[in-house]
C-alpha cells in the first residue's frame, strides 16, 4: 500500500548560491543571528537542493508526492526545473504530486523565503520568524487510488465524535482520489475492535465509551480506513481520536465530561536555543515532560501551528489544547487570504485531535492596526469559516492589553474571550488584576472571559532581597505569580488561564535582562536545564507529585544578618534546618517562609516526610553586584 521515505539528509544550501554548505534537516539559517538580539537576522530567500533518485513505483498505477511538514514562510518547490508548488505559510504542512515530473535522477530546489513583506503573516511579533526547512521531509508512494492528500494537507480522513446519553457516536467522513469502497474499523487500546461499518461517510456507535478524560485519564481509540478497489486493499489511513465532551460557562468556568475542570496551564513556544525552530521529537519529548512535571492540564500553543509530533503528545497526555494561526499584531489589508489559507490547513491537520478544543483566530491583533472596519471583517471571516467546518469546537481570541473591555473585537467575532494583561509588570499594580477581571465580569456576565498571556521576566543570575517590579529577578517572578495564583483560585468562573510563557524564547528585537534577543518570561530556561524558582510555584499549585523546594538557590551572596528562606511545596508541613539544626516548622498551604540569622556559611535543608531539599547561602560584608541588573544595561528596547 503506501510507501515512505524521510529525505531529510544531505542537503545543500546557500544563502547567496555561490557558496553553498552541506546540511541536515530540519534546519534554520536564523538558529544563532535570531538569538542574539539586535533585531537584524537575515531575512531572504536562501536555497536548498538535493538530489534524489526517483523511488521504486509504477506510474501506471501509482503516484508519488513531496511532504514538507514546516517551511518558514514561503516555499517555491521546484523539481527537474518544473516548479511542484508554491506554499505561503510557515508552520503547516503541504504536498505535491511529483510524479509526472519525475526522471531516474532529479534534481530538488526549493526556494525559501522569510522576507519582510504584506502579505504572509507572521510579519511583526515578539518571537523569531526563523527561515528554513526546519521540520521532515518526506517521498510518499501511494496508490492511484488513495485517500486525499491535495486538500490543505490534511489526511483525508475526518473523525468527529460525540458522546450522548452515555453512548459514543463516531462519525468518519473520509476523501478519495480515484475509485474505490472505504472499510473503517474502530479499535480500542488494545486493538480490539469495538465497530465496523462501510462508506464515505458514515457514524457508528461506541456502548459504554471509554471517554478522555483529561490528564487523569486521556483514552484513545483508533480510527483505520482502508479503501479496496475490487477485493483489494490499496491504501490505508490512520488516526487516534478521543470520545470527550467540554463546554465553557461564563458562571462556572470550563467542564470536561459533564464535571468542572478549572484550565491551568501554559503558552508554549517551540524554538532552543541554538537550534531555533529546528527541534526533534526528543526536544518536543523534554518539552512534554516538563509542562507534564509542573502539573498544566492545558497549553495554549502560541503563535502558529505546531509540529503534529506534539498535538499527539498532547492528545497522549491528555492536555487541553487551544491552537491558533500566527494572525498576530498587525493587520495587513493585503493578508486576508493568507488567514483564510493558513486557517483552512490548521482545521483540517489538526480536526482529529482530541486534545484541541479551542481555535484561535488571532493575536493582540489590534496593536497597530489602521483599519479597524478591514480587520473586523477579517476576523468575521475567519470565525465563520471555523463553525462551517467544524461546528463543533468554539472560537477564541486573545485580545491586546491596551484592547479594552468594551471595545467590539472583544464580543463581536469569537465565542471566547482572552486577555494578554501583564498588569503588575508593564505597568504597576498586581491589585489590578483582581479589578480588571472582576469589572469584566460584573459587566458582562455571559461572556465567558480568560487569561490568555500574563506573566514577568526572570534572569537566573540577577536576584534581591526586595524585589520590585522591572528588576529582572527571579524573587519579583516568584511575587508576581504568587498574587497571580491566588487572584484566580478566587475566580472560578475564567474559563481558562495559561502563564507567558512555559519557556523563554528568542525576539531578537528584544533587549531587556541583560541578555538580548530573548523573551525571558519561561518558568524554564530557553535550554530548558534550569527550572526558575517559579517553576515550583506553580507545581506546588498544580501538580500531586511531592516535592519541597528552596528558592533562590542561586542567590548565595546575602549581605544581611537575618535572611528570608522561602519554600515552595504540596505538602502540608515543611521544616527548615540551618547547619544540621532545625530552624523552625511550618504547617501551611503552597509558600512557606522562615527568617533565619545569616553568619558565614550555612547549609539549608527543607523537609517533609521523604521529601527534601538543598541550598548553600552566605554572609557577605557587601550585595554582589553580579546579582544587580547595572545601569542602563539590558533595560532597553521592548520588541514593539
Amino acid at each position: 500500500m503506501r510507501y515512505q521515505q524521510c529525505i531529510n539528509e544531505n542537503w545543500r544550501f546557500s544563502k547567496d548560491q555561490t557558496t553553498w554548505e552541506t546540511v541536515n534537516l530540519p534546519h534554520t539559517w536564523n538558529a544563532r543571528d535570531g538569538q542574539d538580539g539586535g533585531n537584524d537576522y537575515y531575512r531572504g530567500t536562501c536555497v536548498y537542493r538535493k538530489t534524489i533518485p526517483a523511488p521504486e513505483f509504477d506510474p501506471d498505477t501509482q503516484r508519488v508526492y513531496l511532504e514538507f511538514q514546516g517551511v518558514n514562510a514561503s516555499a517555491r518547490v521546484i523539481l527537474n526545473g518544473q516548479v511542484m508548488v508554491i506554499h505561503d505559510g510557515g508552520y503547516s504542512a503541504f504536498r505535491a504530486d511529483i510524479t509526472d515530473a519525475l526522471k531516474e535522477e532529479n534534481q530538488l530546489t526549493v526556494e525559501v523565503d522569510n522576507s519582510v513583506n504584506d502579505r504572509v503573516y507572521p510579519q511583526k511579533a515578539d518571537f523569531t520568524f526563523y527561515g528554513g526547512i526546519y521540520r521532515d521531509v518526506t517521498l510518499l508512494v501511494v496508490n492511484k487510488n488513495h485517500f486525499h492528500l491535495d486538500y490543505f494537507g490534511g489526511p483525508g480522513l475526518a473523525v468527529t465524535p460525540r458522546v450522548e446519553n452515555g453512548e459514543g457516536h463516531v462519525r468518519i467522513q473520509t476523501w478519495v482520489s480515484g475509485e474505490g469502497g472505504v472499510a473503517v474499523a474502530l479499535m480500542d487500546h488494545t486493538g480490539t475492535v469495538v465497530a465496523r461499518g462501510e462508506g464515505r461517510d458514515i457514524t457508528l456507535a461506541i456502548p459504554r465509551p471509554h471517554l478522555w478524560d483529561g490528564v487523569e485519564d486521556p483514552y484513545l481509540y483508533t480510527c483505520e480506513a482502508t479503501l479496496s478497489v475490487n477485493g483489494q486493499p490499496v491504501d490505508q489511513v490512520k488516526t487516534r481520536f478521543g470520545l470527550r465532551s467540554f463546554r465553557m460557562d461564563p458562571k462556572e468556568g470550563f467542564f470536561l465530561n459533564g464535571r468542572a475542570y478549572p484550565l491551568r496551564g501554559v503558552c508554549r513556544h517551540q524554538d532552543w536555543k541554538g537550534l531555533g525552530n529546528a527541534i526533534t521529537k526528543a526536544h518536543h519529548d523534554r518539552d512534554m515532560a516538563l509542562i507534564r512535571e509542573v502539573g498544566a492540564n492545558t497549553i495554549r500553543l502560541a503563535h502558529y501551528q505546531h509540529d503534529q509530533y506534539f498535538y499527539d503528545l498532547c492528545d497522549q497526555y491528555g492536555m487541553v489544547v487551544w491552537v491558533e494561526i500566527p494572525y498576530i499584531s498587525q493587520h495587513m489589508p493585503k493578508g486576508r487570504e493568507n488567514t483564510i489559507s493558513q486557517m483552512k490547513e490548521l482545521l483540517v491537520q489538526c480536526y482529529n485531535h482530541p486534545s484541541v478544543c479551542v481555535w484561535g483566530i488571532s493575536n493582540e491583533i489590534t496593536i497597530s492596526t489602521k483599519d479597524t472596519q478591514d480587520m473586523l471583517d477579517n476576523h468575521r471571516a475567519l470565525n465563520d469559516l471555523i463553525h462551517k467546518m467544524d461546528p463543533t469546537r468554539p472560537t477564541a481570541l486573545a485580545c491586546y492589553a491596551m484592547c479594552g473591555p468594551f471595545h467590539p473585537v472583544a464580543h463581536k467575532v469569537s465565542d471566547l474571550v482572552s486577555w494578554n494583561l501583564y498588569l503588575g509588570w508593564y505597568v504597576p499594580g498586581l491589585f489590578l488584576n483582581n479589578l480588571w477581571i472582576d469589572f469584566f465580569h460584573w459587566k458582562f456576565p455571559n461572556r465567558c472571559l480568560g487569561y490568555s498571556e500574563y506573566g514577568c521576566e526572570a534572569m537566573t543570575n540577577l536576584h534581591s532581597s526586595k524585589p520590585r517590579r522591572g528588576d529582572q529577578t527571579e524573587e519579583y517572578q516568584c511575587v508576581y505569580h504568587e498574587y497571580l495564583l491566588n487572584c484566580f483560585a478566587s475566580r472560578p468562573f475564567l474559563w481558562a488561564t495559561h502563564v507567558w510563557n512555559m519557556f523563554d524564547f528568542a525576539a531578537d528585537a528584544r533587549d531587556q535582562g541583560g541578555e538580548p534577543g530573548m523573551n525571558h518570561k519561561g518558568l524554564v530556561t530557553f535550554d530548558r536545564e534550569i527550572k526558575k524558582d517559579s517553576f515550583y510555584l506553580y507545581k506546588a499549585w498544580w501538580s500531586r507529585e511531592p516535592f519541597v523546594h528552596i528558592c533562590s538557590k542561586r542567590y548565595v551572596d546575602r549581605a544581611q544578618k537575618q535572611t528570608t528562606v522561602k519554600v515552595y511545596s504540596n505538602l502540608p508541613q515543611v521544616a527548615l534546618y540551618a547547619n544540621g539544626r532545625k530552624a523552625g516548622e511550618q504547617t501551611g498551604d503552597k509558600v512557606f517562609t522562615f527568617r533565619i540569622p545569616l553568619t558565614g556559611e550555612v547549609k539549608l535543608e527543607a523537609v517533609s516526610g521523604d521529601c527534601r531539599d538543598e541550598a548553600l547561602v552566605r554572609r557577605v560584608d557587601k550585595p554582589n553586584p553580579a546579582y544587580i541588573l547595572k545601569k542602563g544595561e539590558g533595560k532597553g528596547s521592548n520588541w514593539v
